[in-house]
Parts: C-alpha cells; sequence; structure tokens
C-alpha cells in the first residue's frame, strides 16, 4: 500500500461515519435523580449526605467487590488523599508514588504532610513494578501507591509480598480501573485500601466529579470516614463532636443516586470494553509494527483506554505523524503521547507546593534527599514508544475492526 493511498494525503479513509458517544447518562440516572429531588420537594427536607442514597450506593459498590466497606467521597483525588488520612501516617514519610499517573495520583501525598518518592515504571508499562519499588524503599518508607493505569492491573503479588516484609501499607489507585482483577482478585481488594474515581469519564460515575475508597479491614474503613468528615466519632459508641483531624470530603444523596443506577450496568460496561479490545488485539496479529502493549499475564483487564507500543524503528515517519494518520483515517481519541510523569513537572521541580517554603523537602526534620532528581528511564522510553486510542463502551465490532483496520493500513503505508 502506497502512502499517497492514505486519508491524510486526501483519500479516502477507513471510517466515514463519527465514532459513537459514549452516552453514559440514562434515563435509569435521570428516574434516579428525580426521584431525590422529588422526595426533597415532598418533605421539605433537603437531600444532604451520608443519607439513605449514599448508604445504598455504598452497599451497591461493596456487594460488586465482594464484600468489604466503602465510603464514597467527593473526587478521585480526595479518595486518594482520605486515604492517606485514614492510615494516620507521621509527617514527612515517605510514600512511593506511581511514575505515570494522574496529578491527582501524587499530590495528595504532599498534602499528608508527607514527600512523595517516584518508583520508575516497569519497561513494558505505565505502571510501576516490585523491583523498581524496592530501588527506592528507604528507611523512611511507610506506604506505598500503585495505579492501575489504563484499566491494567500493575502486578501486585510482588508488590505486596515486598511490602509485607517491610511494614508498609499499599494504596491502590484503581480511578482508571473499576473491576480489572489480578490473579481473580479485583485491584482494590488486594493492597490495603483502594481509591477509586466516579468522575464522569470513568467505568462508572457519580456525576461530574465523585470519588469512592474501598477496603477489606473494618479499622481503616474508620479511620478513612472519619478524615472524611472532618473527624466526627463514626463507629465510636459514647463519642461526640469532631475527635480527630480531618476534612471535609464529603460525597452526596444525589451523586450516590446517580451511582446507583451506574453501577447496575458496570459488568456490563467492562464486558463489552473487554470485548472491543479483544477484537482489536486479534485483528493486529501477524502485524509486526504495532500491537497492544505488553500486560501482566495474571491480569484481567477493563481498558480504560486501548494502549498501543509502535515498533518506530520500523516505520519512517514519528510518532506524532503516524497518529494524525490513524485519526485521519476516522478513528477518534488518538492521544500520541501519556507523558504523566509528575517529577518533570515544574511545580516539583521548584517544590512549589507551601509558598516558597519548599516544604516538606526543606524541613530540618526531613533526612531524606531535599533536592531530588528523579529520572524515570523506562517511563520515558515507554511513552515515548506507546500511543493510546480512547474508547468506549459504545464501540462495537464494526469500530473494533475499523480501528485495527486503520493501525495497519498507516502502519503498512509508512512501513520502511
Amino acid at each position: 500500500m502506497l502512502v499517497n493511498k492514505l486519508a491524510i494525503d486526501g483519500n479516502t479513509p477507513v471510517r466515514t461515519l463519527p465514532m459513537p458517544a459514549r452516552c453514559l447518562i440514562t434515563e435509569a440516572e435521570k428516574t434516579a435523580v428525580i426521584h431525590v429531588l422529588d422526595e426533597a420537594i415532598a418533605s421539605g427536607i433537603a437531600f444532604g449526605y451520608n443519607g439513605k442514597y449514599e448508604q445504598q450506593y455504598e452497599k451497591h459498590f461493596v456487594d460488586f467487590m465482594g464484600g468489604g466497606f466503602a465510603d464514597g467521597v467527593n473526587s478521585g483525588t480526595n479518595a486518594l488523599f482520605c486515604a492517606l488520612g485514614g492510615l494516620q501516617l507521621d509527617a514527612l514519610s515517605e510514600v512511593i508514588v506511581p511514575p505515570i499517573t494522574d496529578p491527582g495520583g501524587v499530590m495528595p501525598v504532599l498534602f499528608a504532610g508527607c514527600v512523595p518518592v517516584f518508583a520508575d515504571s516497569d519497561p513494558r508499562s505505565y505502571n510501576t513494578n516490585a523491583e523498581q519499588i524496592e530501588k527506592v524503599m528507604t528507611e523512611r518508607t511507610k506506604a506505598i501507591i500503585v495505579a492501575h493505569i489504563a484499566g491494567e492491573a500493575a502486578d501486585m503479588e510482588p508488590i505486596m509480598k515486598l511490602a509485607q516484609k517491610h511494614n508498609l501499607y499499599v494504596i491502590e489507585d484503581c480511578a482508571q480501573a473499576h473491576g480489572a482483577k489480578y490473579k481473580g482478585k479485583f485491584v482494590g481488594s488486594i493492597g490495603h485500601i483502594g481509591a477509586f474515581s466516579t468522575m464522569f469519564g470513568k467505568h462508572h460515575c457519580t456525576g461530574g466529579q465523585g470519588g469512592i475508597l474501598y477496603t477489606q479491614y473494618e479499622n481503616l474503613h474508620w479511620q478513612c470516614k472519619r478524615f472524611a468528615d472532618r473527624g466526627k466519632p463514626f463507629n465510636l459508641d459514647g463519642r461526640n463532636g469532631n475527635i480527630v483531624a480531618g476534612i471535609n470530603c464529603n460525597s452526596n444523596d444525589l451523586a450516590a443516586a446517580i451511582g446507583i443506577a451506574q453501577i447496575t450496568r458496570l459488568p456490563d460496561v467492562i464486558g463489552k470494553r473487554k470485548q472491543l479490545a479483544q477484537i482489536v488485539d486479534h485483528e493486529l496479529a501477524g502485524c509486526d509494527k504495532i500491537r497492544l502493549g505488553w500486560q501482566v499475564p495474571a491480569a484481567d483487564n477493563v481498558y480504560w483506554f486501548l494502549r498501543f507500543i509502535l515498533e518506530t524503528k520500523s516505520i519512517k515517519v514519528d510518532k506524532e505523524l503516524f497518529c494524525k494518520a490513524v485519526e485521519a483515517e476516522g478513528i477518534e481519541g488518538v492521544i500520541p503521547t501519556y507523558r504523566f510523569i509528575n517529577c518533570e513537572k515544574e511545580w516539583f521541580k521548584q517544590k512549589a507546593v507551601f509558598g516558597k517554603t519548599g516544604f516538606p523537602w526543606n524541613c530540618s526534620d526531613y533526612h531524606g534527599d531535599r533536592n531530588p532528581n528523579f529520572i524515570l528511564t523506562n517511563a520515558i522510553n515507554v511513552t515515548n514508544s506507546h500511543f493510546n486510542i480512547l474508547i468506549n463502551e459504545s464501540y462495537g465490532e464494526q469500530e473494533a475492526q475499523d480501528i485495527a483496520a486503520a493501525l495497519k493500513k498507516v502502519a503498512n503505508a509508512y512501513s520502511k
């Protein structure tokens, strides 16, 4: 196939129809919201938080996870913040953080008064692994945050063994991985606490923003819940007022009503995304220039987006032009790079968190590296060699085939 047959050069694209919209919000959510509002109007009492709908949503989530404890909060970032608050770590504790993640997966560590230490990624993935975590552990390390980026589960068993050996907490950042499994266990149930985002772009949502904490440890559940609601004495008989320091990260009953409608469809959402990935993977079989990125063999992934590795040495153009050419073939949501390496950001390099103090690094009581310079070679290489395509559960077999056809067409056209 010749380069001049590509749509980017003015020729006919693989796909001429728009890709299907996600249609995340349905009549079920509308009915649920109206019901909450109608109740408030009829009773004269406004809906609040920690009420019956939030309790029902948390029960639905716990049932989905197979038991345990859950607490709805107002964002995925605050789910992570409340997880850290619930652990009651000493100030200036080091917390190992993911190499590639949304800033909300790192910043809560700093606002919890702790020091983020970046572990590099597995050389084949956006996620870290036990080997990379162990390299940056010190006597100051108290917890590890593991993110399951793209809906792909990290290799958790070696990480948990490492954590148990050194008596460390593990928080799983499951913002992009609702329902993903590792060796038959849901992510979020393997570490001590799971933090989930339920903003509108995730596998299930509670509205525009939201989050939920999950744990199988009852004591941690109550500690997180107290922190998330200004230190209220939940599950402490005879105690009143605010018994520990905390902030207000509460969700609310209106958001929870949306969540109830959403979580009933979560298994179907997961199934459709997995089927889409399987079709794309099958259609790309035999193509030596592009394929889905390596995944942990023991993982059952849920594909928040599709991650591809491009053999750049086998094509004539750079990855950015390759992605533009794929998009020109009618494939929407082609993301050339996922460079969410937070230690590269200016705010981190300048230690610009609490004004000009340089806290926590410049604190006299901190005895670690005051001027950290993390160079995450694997993370840099993997973001340079991979690109992503956004998907949703409204895509069907035709969309999957079109994605694969566009990728193969462009790869063949630009083949050396």
